[in-house]
């Protein structure tokens, strides 16, 4: 399975941020992958609704599709115009980060962890 360290993906969080000059309350938190691998989940926490929304990747046959999951709120969401407008930028922000993670991914591959050790141990010699 293809995945991108949690190191990898806070770099490119970072300079999405920079980029875009918004989504700065955007994290990326640990999350082991199912080979014990260093992966990441981005967490987009939302001020205009409780939903928790993060983005991660899938595989899709070969190749890796990034994905915005909503969690459903335990209540009917009730907004102003003004609040729904405040949640379509955050959303849009959203949408735009996935699109950048999709897009960053493609032909990048994070080197081997045995070969990150070989490396490092061979240059202290």
């Amino acid at each position: 399975m293809v995945f991108h360290s949690k190191a990898t993906l806070e770099h490119w969080v970072a300079e999405f941020i920079d980029a875009r000059s918004a989504g700065e309350e955007i994290r990326v938190a640990v999350q082991d992958g199912s080979g014990g691998e260093d992966t990441g989940l981005v967490l987009i926490p939302l001020e205009s609704a409780p939903n928790e929304v993060w983005i991660e990747p899938r595989d899709e046959g070969d190749d890796l599709s990034w994905h915005v999951f909503i969690q459903p709120a335990e209540q009917t969401l009730e907004l102003t115009s003004f609040e729904l407008n405040a949640l379509t930028h955050e959303l849009q922000i959203a949408a735009e980060l996935c699109a950048f993670l999709q897009e960053k991914s493609l032909g990048h591959s994070e080197p081997e962890p045995a070969a990150e050790s070989e490396s490092e141990s061979s240059s202290a010699e």
